[in-house]
């Protein structure tokens, strides 16, 4: 049974005493935000996730969604439970107010967030893909999209999704063959079949409003000739009363390896009606809008995900009694200890735990800087935080989904042969896990996004949004003593990425293969770092916190020695990635094609 109590304190210990976020109530959506209301919006989540989603959570997996002719049934409870959701206000958390929203900054959506993914993952994808769909209608749609789409996506009435692959074509969309006609009253005809589809058709809402990418016969060629635009399941009438149903279809699901309860559609449109979203021929630009925020999100699916494994394993190897500890037995009435005395076993726990809070601060401080690019009255600000968020993007969706996954894997180790076991629920956690690497851009894809557009965009700007920070702060605490052990070792895996973008820059300029071969490794290496420097900022935070309440010091000195692992355990991993990544690509390339 898997074990998931919210890190509440934790979110709280990060948003007060971390990001300072009550420095920031003069800024529009903080202005209300008091300590008050951030306990009770985190408590009412975690409560919710806690009773209502995490029961869910196995009984949704090996139920799974069942499709029948068109139509698909979420598994037992997910509609009761939606309804309850909705009821409670939780899809509108950031939305805006004009539209129905509460509009609270991103930072506190987030956290709800990841609550929501710990509990149960497969219910997320549904007003996940929602939330990336009004994103998406609010930053490009017209003054009539938004007034007859958003106010009913916001309350969580309507559903939204995101459909870009194709049977023949993923990655690579120029090579989509799904046509949008145009009508004589301004509409568009949208014939083609698209895969993959998250939250295609289901049984939770009463309309489903699709985002469709497809291209306009005689438009550019490739990825310059796709458009956007938006397909309703359910036409709407000009008095935003449904209508008849759309011609477009759920053909199948996808019989899954994990996240079961989450319905992956086949649609098929047979002349739908669509609206456009956006200009012609720029659809890609409207549709990553959606897409990075999709990133962001399934990067918090990792550490979701692995901060549920951490809670498991960490309660089984509490009670599960296996040999004595290697010191020497200390319960004589005992057959045998608690396994979390075994040294392998604490480091798999804590390399888990190390992750978790050093991930967690980090999503949040992107989560902040996001609230900038939008709310921040300053427009260089906004310009620096666009920046910053640009360029960890691709880091957060795959090095937080890579270590994700690898988190599941240790869960399931530290409960051993009972972790193989479906009833231990770890198995599930890491069949889970598995598809984060995958969707929204593999992670493949995310290094090569990293090295070659966002290391080089705007002539290095993007860039030195992470890089002057963590140079400030480590020159800042460089003769602070307290500080030592969390600078040192974090101004030495600073000066190895230096030293990685340099050589990828050198190299790369002259060989794109040098830099494509790099850039996984770099990836992990950028990640790294940017850990540490929440690390080392958690740290400072809880140095503080014990001056000030000393007896109260618990909490804050377990923060201490995880940080110290961390550095010393996890970051050093930098070394080896330099190592590997600068040995170039000729080790990679050199066996012939037809060799393999």
């Amino acid at each position: 049974m898997q074990t998931y109590r919210a890190p509440v304190d934790d979110f709280r210990f990060i948003l007060h005493d971390v990001l300072k976020v009550d420095n920031y109530r003069n800024l529009p959506s903080f202005e209300e935000l008091t300590p008050d209301l951030i306990s009770a919006i985190l408590e009412e989540g975690a409560k919710f996730c806690e009773e209502q989603l995490l029961p869910l959570n196995a009984s949704g997996d090996a139920e799974g969604c069942r499709y029948d002719d068109g139509e698909v049934t979420t598994p037992k409870g997910f509609k009761e439970a939606y309804e309850t959701y909705i009821e409670g206000g939780w899809t509108g958390l950031s939305s805006d107010p004009d539209y129905g929203g509460q509009g609270l900054p991103r930072i506190i959506a987030g956290c709800m967030g990841e609550m929501l993914m710990s509990s149960n993952l497969s219910f997320s994808t549904y007003p996940g893909l929602t939330a990336g769909a009004v994103e998406a209608i609010c930053n490009h749609g017209n003054d009539e999209q938004k007034a007859t789409y958003l106010p009913k996506m916001i309350s969580g009435k309507w559903s939204g999704t995101m459909n870009l692959t194709e049977p023949h074509c993923g990655t690579d969309l120029g090579l989509m063959r799904t046509k949008a006609e145009p009508q004589s009253d301004g509409t568009y005809e949208i014939t083609g079949t698209k895969i993959f589809i998250t939250s295609g058709e289901h049984d939770l809402t009463e309309n489903i409003v699709h985002l469709v990418l497809a291209k306009i016969p005689g438009g550019p060629e490739g990825i310059r000739g796709v458009s956007l635009f938006i397909v309703p399941k359910v036409l709407v009438g000009e008095d935003g009363v449904l209508g008849e149903r759309n011609a477009l279809k759920c053909t199948s699901i996808e019989h899954k390896m994990g996240i079961n309860g989450s319905a992956t559609c086949v649609m098929t449109y047979d002349g739908a009606t669509g609206y456009l979203l956006g200009e012609e021929h720029k659809g890609m630009r409207a549709m990553f809008t959606m897409m990075n925020a999709a990133r962001l999100a399934v990067g918090v699916q990792g550490l979701a995900l692995s901060e549920t494994a951490y809670q498991s394993a960490a309660a089984y190897a509490k009670e599960r009694r296996q040999g004595r500890a290697l010191k020497g037995a200390d319960e004589p009435d005992e057959a045998a200890h608690p396994i979390i005395v075994h040294p392998d076993v604490r480091r798999m726990l804590m390399s888990m735990r190390a992750f978790n809070e050093g991930a967690r601060a980090l999503a949040m401080w992107i989560g902040l800087h996001l609230d900038f690019t939008s709310i921040h009255p300053d427009d260089r600000t906004r310009r620096d935080s666009e920046d910053l968020v640009a360029l960890l993007t691709p880091v957060l969706k795959a090095y937080f989904t890579d270590y994700g996954f690898e988190s599941a894997n240790l869960g399931l180790q530290c409960f051993g042969g009972a972790g193989y076991i479906r009833e231990s629920g770890m198995e599930q956690l890491v069949r889970d896990a598995r598809i984060s690497q995958i969707y929204e851009g593999t992670n493949g894809i995310q290094a090569l996004d990293l090295v070659g557009r966002k290391l080089p965009a705007h002539m290095g700007r993007s860039l030195r949004q992470f890089f002057h920070p963590v140079d400030h702060y480590i020159q800042k605490h460089a003769d602070n003593k307290d500080m030592q052990p969390y600078i040192i070792p974090l101004a030495k895996s600073f000066g190895r990425l230096q030293q990685a973008t340099l050589w990828i820059g050198e190299k790369g300029l002259s060989d794109p293969d040098q830099a494509a071969s790099a850039a996984s490794d770099y990836l992990r290496m950028m990640g790294l770092v940017a850990i540490g420097f929440m690390w080392a900022r958690i740290a400072e935070a809880a140095l503080a916190k014990l001056k000030e309440m000393p007896d109260d010091g618990d909490f804050y000195e377990g923060k201490l020695v995880i940080g110290r692992f961390f550095m010393e355990r996890m970051l050093p991993d930098t070394s080896s990635l330099l190592s590997k990544l600068t040995s170039g690509s000729g080790n990679v390339m050199a066996l012939k094609a037809d060799a393999f």
